[in-house]
């Protein structure tokens, strides 16, 4: 007899119709379903929160344009955008779709930490460490395979994310095929990243030139620390031109507080004006960062902004953010001193580098190896920077408004040029300074004068001369020194004498006390 909760061999089972597609790739591939359920419920979550933001809009106007199906086809075309979708708005005076590109970065970070989540838990890795008894940790079941979890999750969220492109291209703010099309797929790819953390970021996955990289402890080594660098420098960029932005826009308060009565009445619209807002801080971030490396960032075709020059659009429409843009004209010394920025971040990222260069227990790494590190970090500052100047613009229209932003072409090589230039003296400046007084290779160390220990240094009077405890009785049997106290007798790097073996092993030993006369020997009973 079959025990109910065991499940019978193949061969037992009787023969059952045809099943569909989806019944036969999750026979399989086991965790293919709750693999394409954890992404369609990942897709599902961002929508909703794009919804939910834009019905609260929609209810608390006095004035709503259009019924729940505009606000409901707003949403998705917002939830779209997030993706870094083109969307094309219909409503315009010439009848011609006019292009909206410009994704807020506070808005993309959704969906893709949406997708890191949806990807761990589709892996569902158990964690048998913890388990003491070995049949409790059998009854958990294995993780899914990492190509099976994020095949699942990427298809699950495809399927939602193709469903809402087709409702929301029957709206007036309708999405653009072709960026769907390559947007969609490549935000839905970063469910990698989950696959391959929920598996603890192994180095299996890496090509061969990359795995090559990071093979031997000290290459590992050099890699984390580069990367760290890479972290901190584009932290301090951005963090730099966030706090420009904030300085820019507390020293034209009266024109940012203008602009809300400028451009909408009444709660409700001054509340979508402060959402929008804030949901484009980050782009403006990355926007002060590139003005203080030096390319800058264009309002419009034809119109630079940098720390040399500035000539903003004339026609920009007023908005809290473009209150903190420079006035046209030669710029001053007060601009100049926006450098400030990518000078702490080469700084910072120098140190870094410098720590890692001379980090304890392990030999620090000489100068030239220090500066290929720090060069590393500046080539992933690169690359990074030049990704956020990518994903922070895009275009508000055609004609004079299709390019608004950085150009990332300019930005990513400046970041990476100013991080190398600056980081480079600090990285030296600091590896000296933390390697001060260390012992050089070869050279002896001193000795102190002081005795350590239980023992002492005695006047050597040959090769074999041996330290001999405190209080020993010279010329009898001395009691061999342990081998503890024998290193705290030593210092740390000395070396230990070869030649005082011998002399340990022919020492005269200490002759053992005699009893005294009231206390009992060792042969003879103890009579209490």
């Amino acid at each position: 007899m079959i025990p109910p909760t065991d499940r019978p061999p193949s061969s037992y089972l009787p023969s059952s119709p045809p099943s569909s597609l989806r019944t036969r790739l999750c026979d399989r591939s086991p965790g293919l379903g709750a693999s394409l359920v954890s992404g369609a419920l990942a897709a599902g979550l961002g929508l909703a929160a794009c919804a939910a933001l834009v019905m609260v809009l929609w209810v608390s106007s006095p004035y709503p344009d259009s019924g729940p199906g505009g606000a409901l086809h707003i949403a998705a075309a917002l939830w779209l955008l997030a993706h870094g979708a083109e969307l094309l708005r219909a409503d315009t005076l010439s009848g011609t779709p006019q292009p909206v590109g410009l994704t807020p970065l506070l808005l993309l970070a959704l969906p893709v930490w949406l997708l890191h989540r949806a990807a761990r838990d589709a892996v569902d890795a158990p964690d048998t460490a913890g388990h003491s008894d070995p049949t409790e940790a059998s009854d958990v079941p294995p993780p899914v395979a990492a190509h099976t979890a994020w095949t699942g999750v990427v298809l699950g969220y495809l399927g939602v994310g193709t469903a809402v492109a087709l409702y929301g291209s029957g709206g007036e703010l309708g999405p653009s095929w072709p960026w769907v099309t390559v947007c969609l797929p490549l935000i839905a790819a970063a469910a990698a990243s989950g696959v391959w953390s929920a598996y603890g970021r192994p180095l299996g996955p890496l090509p061969g030139p990359v795995r090559g990289l990071c093979a031997g402890a000290e290459a590992r080594a050099r890699l984390r620390t580069a990367l760290r660098a890479a972290v901190a420098g584009t932290a301090a960029l951005t963090g730099g031109g966030a706090l420009l932005l904030g300085v820019s826009l507390v020293w034209h308060g009266d024109a940012a507080r203008q602009s809300f009565t400028q451009l909408t009445e009444g709660w409700t619209g001054r509340s979508t004006v402060l959402l929008l807002a804030v949901s484009l801080i980050p782009n403006a971030a990355v926007w002060a960062a590139a003005y203080a490396l030096g390319p800058g960032f264009t309002l419009g075709s034809g119109h630079l902004v940098h720390p040399l020059l500035s000539d903003p659009a004339p026609l920009l429409p007023p908005f809290p953010l473009l209150a903190a843009v420079p006035g046209p004209g030669p710029a001053t010394p007060l601009n100049w001193a926006a450098a400030a920025v990518p000078v702490a971040a080469g700084v910072t990222t120098g140190w870094f580098v410098a720590r890692g260069a001379t980090r304890g227990g392990e030999a620090p790494w000489t100068a030239p190896r220090t500066t290929g590190v720090l060069a590393l970090a500046a080539l992933l500052c690169t690359g990074t920077l030049a990704l956020l100047a990518a994903l922070s613009g895009g275009p508000l229209g055609v004609g004079a408004l299709a390019d608004f932003g950085p150009v990332w072409w300019r930005t990513g090589p400046a970041a990476g040029l100013w991080v190398l230039v600056t980081g480079l003296p600090v990285a030296w400046t600091v590896r000296a300074w933390r390697l001060r007084g260390t012992r050089k290779p070869g050279a002896v160390p001193a000795r102190s004068a002081e005795p350590r220990g239980v023992f002492t240094r005695l006047r050597k009077s040959g090769p074999h001369s041996a330290p001999v405890a405190e209080g020993a009785v010279p010329g009898q049997q001395n009691p061999r020194p342990p081998a503890e106290e024998l290193y705290d007798f030593l210092d740390a790097d000395d070396p230990f004498p070869s030649d005082w073996s011998d002399a340990l092993t022919t020492a005269t030993p200490v002759p053992k006390a005699e009893p005294r006369d009231d206390q009992p020997r060792d042969d003879q009973p103890r009579v209490d």
